[in-house]
């Protein structure tokens, strides 16, 4: 492993369950800060209530942690937006935020709206599809934000429990990050190689920072956030907290090979323009202590065409 990664991982690593929504509200008010949360939605009625519900029994109501819900809705077809705003959320429908600039589809699209749409100082992104959410998951995002100035930017990692054949399997789920995303960092963008899970959608930055860099429109969104943040603020700006558990619904092949293609699409036109890519792959392993990074070298080396060997081996004749 990389020192420097070493060094990220030892001291920007953290735990959903160092803080509690009390002591952090408390802190958000002692700074003057306002908080955000924002679930970008597209027909998701049969969970973005929960969500919604939960956050305000527990960060509005109870501890005042968050000063507003948003669901931004990009035009679903089912009663998202009339189970969000039931739920006590503000619902907004990304054709009607900044109009001339017209609708394109894709919930970076939303994700960037929102921006527009929302005033927290502080902003949590959510993804509107999760089951049994837990409201310290954006107690955990917060954490770091609202306790250490230097830190402008924090990303979820957890396990996501996968549906297999022969039941439910504890870890694992991430395929778009293990077989794409976690390569691509590695052999381009070794620096971010700590990420646990670089395609998180539950993440949460300071808006000083979330205004300055470009939304991808689509599933690239995550992948292209985390590397021009890195690049604008720098890598130790940057932060994971680890949530535990994280369930929602998986997606088919056909679905995650699209959504692979977008965010290569983003990977590439952000992709360094000299240098061979890196040959080490950092991958990670639950254990009883947290998560534990093993590395492996994934170089490989390319024979010549077995034509030239033999011309090479007659002389040339």
């Amino acid at each position: 492993m990389r020192p420097d990664v070493h060094r990220w991982l030892r001291r920007r690593t953290y735990t959903a369950t160092s803080w509690t929504a009390a002591d952090l509200a408390a802190a958000k008010r002692a700074q003057g800060s306002t908080v955000s949360v924002v679930l970008p939605a597209l027909d998701e009625e049969a969970t973005v209530g929960a969500i919604v519900g939960v956050i305000r029994a527990g960060l509005v109501d109870r501890d005042p942690l968050v000063d507003e819900v948003v669901v931004v809705d990009s035009g679903s077809a089912d009663r998202t937006a009339a189970v969000a705003a039931a739920a006590g959320a503000r619902v907004v429908d990304t054709g009607t935020v900044l109009p001339s600039h017209g609708r394109v589809p894709g919930k970076g699209e939303a994700l960037w709206k929102s921006l527009a749409a929302t005033s927290g100082d502080l902003v949590v992104f959510v993804d509107a599809d999760l089951v049994g959410f837990d409201p310290q998951y954006v107690v955990g995002l917060l954490g770091p934000l609202l306790t250490d100035p230097a830190i402008g930017y924090v990303k979820a990692l957890y396990d996501r429990p996968l549906t297999t054949t022969e039941g439910i399997v504890p870890s694992g789920g991430g395929r778009v990050t293990e077989l794409l995303a976690r390569p691509l960092l590695n052999a381009f963008w070794p620096e971010l190689s700590g990420f646990v899970q670089p395609l998180s959608g539950e993440y949460a930055g300071r808006r000083e920072l979330l205004e300055r860099v470009p939304f991808v429109s689509g599933y690239g969104v995550e992948f292209g956030l985390l590397i021009d943040l890195a690049g604008l603020a720098g890598v130790d700006a940057l932060a994971q907290v680890d949530l535990g558990t994280r369930q929602h619904a998986h997606q088919s092949d056909a679905a995650l090979g699209r959504m692979a293609g977008q965010i290569l699409q983003t990977a590439m036109a952000r992709r360094p323009g000299a240098g061979d890519p890196a040959s080490q792959l950092l991958q990670f392993l639950r254990t009883t202590d947290g998560v534990e990074a093993v590395s492996w070298n994934v170089a490989v080396s390319e024979r010549p065409p077995m034509t030239t060997v033999r011309a090479a081996a007659s002389g040339g004749r």
